[in-house]
């Protein structure tokens, strides 16, 4: 699952779902709305890591560090795994590019799940 979300999500990051977003670096500014989407589809929690550039979100599930925007940077984070939660991640993105990234990882998901659905089937 967490493959597929990984794709899902950079099939699905684009400029409506962050302003920072390039064709060159497509994860850059990502990280406090695909925290979010992350939530919504595996559960788990938010946590923080105070940056050169500001706060960077990512996803602790069932104890294990998900940072599925870690690609955006050129250098190894020192994670600090701070404590952080949905609306401190909020403060990162607004809902428009919320709404944006969930409808369009949800439509990857389903689209791969018909797809693993069709090739058990044959």
């Amino acid at each position: 699952m967490k493959k597929n979300v990984l794709n899902a999500l950079r099939q699905s990051w684009s400029a409506q779902s962050s302003s920072k977003w390039s064709v060159e670096n497509p994860a850059k500014g990502q990280c406090g709305v695909t925290s979010l989407v992350v939530q919504d589809i595996l559960g788990g929690e938010i946590r923080k890591t105070s940056l050169d550039e500001g706060w960077h979100f990512y996803n602790v599930i069932n104890g294990e560090r998900m940072d599925f925007t870690k690609e955006q940077f050129s250098s190894e984070i020192d994670y600090q795994d701070i404590d952080s939660n949905r609306a401190e991640a909020y403060q990162d993105t607004n809902n428009a590019q919320y709404s944006c990234l969930k409808s369009q990882v949800n439509r990857h998901l389903a689209r791969a799940e018909e797809i693993d659905s069709s090739a058990f089937l044959n």
